[in-house]
């Protein structure tokens, strides 16, 4: 890592000469998230002395980002900062990777956090939570005001036709998410007016002091497009990060749209922008897909993106919500027999675990080719290797991938408690459907199949997303804190 600094910091000192003068970079150190890019904090002391607490993000060298992609952001930082909106100033950035070793944006470096739990339950930033909405709307009226002239090109195509296409050539198939794709076609709203779009405005890309929003981050995925989409992505539960309020985690809906229009936005009714929380929802389901495909595609293995492929059922389960909550909401019920269950076969698995641990007691002879340790014995003594010795003595990335791991491994307990007992349930719930896997469901969902039976369609994936989720995650049932 030292001589990667050392290079890096050269290559700055070379590459902000022409702006700042001769400068001695200093404090270099890599930042941690970011999922696509790579994000470098440091200071440039210039001749006169003057510190200037920079910013740089770069793709990373041996994974190259699309092509322009780099410059069209900065246009965008830049534009943005033009018209008076809280993003960080653009000192230098580059497409080619002659600069900083791959393509780049230096910017100027703005204290505040970004990390979404501190900022939804850290009394510090109470006052800053009650004006976040606000700052929201106002920030996505400004940015939508700005001619996309000025920053062209932009791409753009039709976001619900990208979805398909994706899930597509993914080949996961997601019933739900097919009957969600149905439903957005059927009630999609009247198309506004095209604007320059964030593609990610959320928590975790902003940047937030105690008096609210300082700044917008990570604009990778700016688009041109219709300008609710910045409005539905910002309501999507996944970006609530455990907190109620529907938007991020810190307003409401009312609060947000009547900020947006007292800025110059165009109005959004409510249904409107339903419409684009639940296309929203959609498109992070399919993303979970997309980051999981990279690992069992061997483009990037990672724990982390292993992981988020049993996230999809979390994202079906806010789909059910948002469309049909009356009827989602009793199966939810419907379930807490299910999940008292899992709790109490959990509780047997460890209590038998404990008493099979105890010196000088005789253990039954086990049955079976394998013996002893068992499967579940072997995974309970990978988890508290991970929780107790690795996670406690590490930080930063290690700490939190064997955190990872570590839920991975109680998922796969779970599955082999449960697993078997849900198998047969769902392939007997499916027969007498008349189809005979998911694929099939899902098919028949996309061709207009089940049109006359929406209830017990309804009550089928519901049971199946449910069975999902109290295996990779029984506390997202929880209510939000």
């Amino acid at each position: 890592m030292s001589s990667q600094i050392e290079i890096l910091s050269a290559a700055l000192s070379v590459a902000l000469e022409p702006s700042l003068g001769a400068v001695a970079i200093s404090d270099l150190r890599r930042l941690l998230g970011g999922a696509s890019r790579e994000t470098w904090s440091f200071d440039a002391t210039q001749d006169d002395g003057s510190l200037r607490q920079l910013v740089l993000r770069r793709d990373p060298p041996t994974r190259p980002g699309w092509p322009g992609t780099m410059g069209t952001e900065a246009r965008c930082l830049r534009a943005s900062a033009q018209a008076g909106l809280a993003v960080p100033q653009v000192l230098l950035d580059s497409d080619s990777a002659d600069l900083f070793g791959s393509a780049g944006i230096v910017m100027e470096r703005i204290e505040g956090d970004t990390l979404a739990r501190r900022i939804l339950r850290d009394e510090k930033f109470q006052d800053a939570r009650s004006a976040l909405a606000a700052d929201c709307g106002t920030f996505l009226a400004g940015l939508h005001a700005i001619d996309p002239q000025v920053v062209a090109p932009l791409q753009s195509a039709d976001p619900l036709k990208q979805i398909r296409l994706t899930l597509d050539a993914l080949d996961m198939p997601s019933p739900t998410f097919e009957f969600a794709i149905r439903w957005l076609e059927s009630n999609r709203p009247q198309t506004l007016s095209t604007a320059i779009v964030h593609g990610d405005f959320r928590l975790g890309n902003f940047i937030v002091g105690e008096e609210g929003l300082r700044a917008v981050l990570d604009w990778e995925l700016v688009h041109l497009g219709d300008p609710r989409e910045d409005l539905g992505w910002l309501c999507v539960k996944a970006w609530r990060f455990g907190a109620a309020e529907p938007v991020g985690g810190f307003g409401t809906r009312e609060d947000l749209l009547a900020a947006y229009q007292a800025a110059g936005g165009a109005p959004v009714s409510l249904a409107e922008l339903h419409w684009w929380e639940v296309f929203g929802t959609l498109r992070w389901g399919a993303i979970c897909m997309t980051q999981t495909h990279a690992h069992l595609s061997g483009l990037l293995r990672s724990v982390e993106l292993a992981a988020i492929g049993r996230r999809v059922c979390e994202t079906e389960w806010d789909l059910l919500l948002l469309l049909e909550p009356v009827a989602t909401t009793e199966a939810l019920s419907k379930s807490a027999l299910a999940k008292a269950a899992l709790q109490l076969e959990q509780s047997q698995l460890e209590q038998s675990q404990l008493e099979q641990s105890q010196p000088g007691t005789t253990q039954a002879p086990i049955e079976g080719l394998h013996g002893r340790p068992s499967a579940e014995e072997l995974l309970q003594a990978v988890r508290e290797f991970l929780t107790e010795q690795v996670m406690p003595s590490t930080e930063g990335s290690l700490s939190f991938h064997a955190r990872v791991a570590s839920n991975v491994i109680a998922m796969v307990e779970r599955e082999l408690v449960l697993g078997p007992q849900q198998d047969q349930h769902r392939a007997t719930s499916l027969r007498e459907f008349g189809v005979g896997s998911e694929r099939e469901l899902a098919a028949s969902i996309r061709s207009g199949g089940f049109s006359e039976n929406r209830v017990a369609l309804l009550e089928l994936l519901a049971d199946g997303v449910l069975s999902s989720l109290l295996v990779a995650r029984p506390t997202y049932l929880d209510p939000p804190s």
